[in-house]
């Protein structure tokens, strides 16, 4: 897809706070310092658009962006071993919960796994309560250019053997050389043709 505008709307905590206009969604989760903002700005070759950091944790509300106009990326809160306090990290779980349970405009949720590392708990909890309330996910396997060829079939074949992504498309993702950008346009674009 070809991006023309990519512009930050708004950061929620609750429903009353997200966005009024309701152009369709693609949520991206996963755990924290996995690289969901990496993503975000290599799917819109913006440099900045969705704050990085080396420190895990740093997005700690459901930020909205705009595509061209046309449609919303969603970057949720990191779940894992983020260096907040408690409190905090207590309040992600049903902050996220609330948005993908009534939120109407989601289309698709992009579950990031570290290509290196396969899947935590926390990333098996989430497939299965998206299953449970059947929200498309796809399965973007981010800092893909860290392996080598074995290393992916490797990875891809123990993941094959997880019952939870069973039927799910996996990608192999880099924010470094671009390597699955146009794959993952073509999954977002195809959940949300299957609106009209």
């Amino acid at each position: 897809m070809k991006v023309t505008a990519a512009e930050f709307i708004k950061s929620a905590t609750k429903p009353s706070e997200y966005p009024a206009e309701n152009f369709p969604e693609v949520a991206i989760a996963g755990k924290s310092n996995v690289g969901k903002s990496s993503l975000i700005n290599t799917l819109v070759n913006r440099k900045n658009l969705a704050k990085t950091s080396s420190s895990p944790g740093r997005t700690q509300l459901i930020n909205f962006f705009r595509v061209n106009e046309k449609i919303s990326l969603v970057d949720l809160p990191g779940y894992g071993y983020a260096k907040v306090p408690l409190e905090l990290r207590k309040t992600w779980k049903p902050m996220v919960e609330s948005y993908l349970q009534t939120r109407q405009e989601i289309r698709l949720v992009v579950l990031i796994l570290d290509a290196r590392r396969g899947t935590s708990p926390d990333d098996l909890a989430l497939l299965d309560w998206l299953d449970y309330h059947g929200i498309p996910c796809a399965i973007a396997l981010t800092k893909a250019d860290k392996l080598s060829q074995l290393e992916r079939a490797r990875q891809k074949k123990a993941l094959a053997e997880i019952s939870l992504l069973s039927g799910k498309t996996l990608l192999f993702f880099s924010a470094v050389t671009g390597e699955g950008k146009e794959e993952l346009w073509k999954l977002i674009l195809a959940a949300f043709e299957k609106d009209r």
